[in-house]
């Protein structure tokens, strides 16, 4: 059975920018969650489609690595331009999340008005 999908006909730079959340996500619980498990989920409504990546709390001590800080506010400026959303935060039980959510028709895909 196949898992779930992006709906059809999205622009390519939709496209990258989901593909650039869960990269960013994944890395993030990789360098700053050792031994987390991370879950991804892609998801559309009748509005919105994106992916929400969740990780678990870290299975052992994390070593002080540098991050630049600019991952997830690079992700914010990009969902921003397709006028979507993004959030992520620590979830309870020690976890964390990132969600991208981008409007189904969002102005690039919206019929122009008459006139």
């Amino acid at each position: 059975m196949p898992g779930p999908q992006l709906p059809p006909g999205i622009s390519t730079p939709a496209q990258r920018t989901v593909y650039r959340t869960v990269q960013e996500a994944l890395t993030n619980a990789r360098k700053h969650v050792p031994g987390s498990t991370a879950t991804v989920r892609l998801w559309q409504d009748g509005e919105a489609y994106g992916v929400t990546v969740t990780n678990s709390p870290p299975t052992c001590t994390a070593l002080p690595l540098p991050g630049s800080g600019r991952g997830l506010i690079g992700l914010r400026e990009r969902a921003e331009l397709l006028h979507g959303t993004f959030e992520s935060g620590p979830v309870q039980g020690g976890g964390y999340h990132v969600t991208l959510r981008v409007p189904h028709l969002a102005p690039e895909r919206r019929p122009r008005p008459p006139g």
